[in-house]
C-alpha cells in the first residue's frame, strides 16, 4: 500500500490542536510530545494522532494520570509514547 506523504499543512494544524485542547495539562503533555516529534511521524502515526485528538481531554487526563486504565480499544503505540511523556 502506498501512502501520501502527510503535507506541512497537516502538520501545522496537527500541532495547533495538540497545544489548544481546552484543559492546560493536556496542551502540555500532549502539546509537548507532539512538538518534539511532529516532524519525525510517518503516515500512519498520523492518522493515529488524528484519531487520538478526537479522545475527550478528561479521558486522556485521566489515562496520563494513572487514575484509569487505557481502554483496549484506544490502544496504540503511539498513545502509550503520548502518556509516558513527563512534562
Amino acid at each position: 500500500m502506498i501512502t501520501a506523504p502527510v503535507d506541512e499543512i497537516a502538520r501545522k494544524r496537527l500541532l495547533w490542536r495538540a497545544t489548544h485542547r481546552g484543559i492546560k495539562e493536556m496542551d502540555l503533555i500532549l502539546g509537548g510530545f507532539v512538538s518534539r516529534h511532529l516532524e519525525e511521524f510517518s503516515a500512519s502515526e498520523i492518522a493515529d494522532l488524528e484519531r487520538i485528538m478526537d479522545i475527550p481531554d478528561q479521558e486522556m487526563l485521566s489515562w496520563a494520570t494513572r487514575q484509569e486504565a487505557v481502554p483496549a480499544h484506544h490502544a496504540s503505540p503511539l498513545l502509550a509514547r503520548i502518556l509516558d511523556l513527563k512534562p
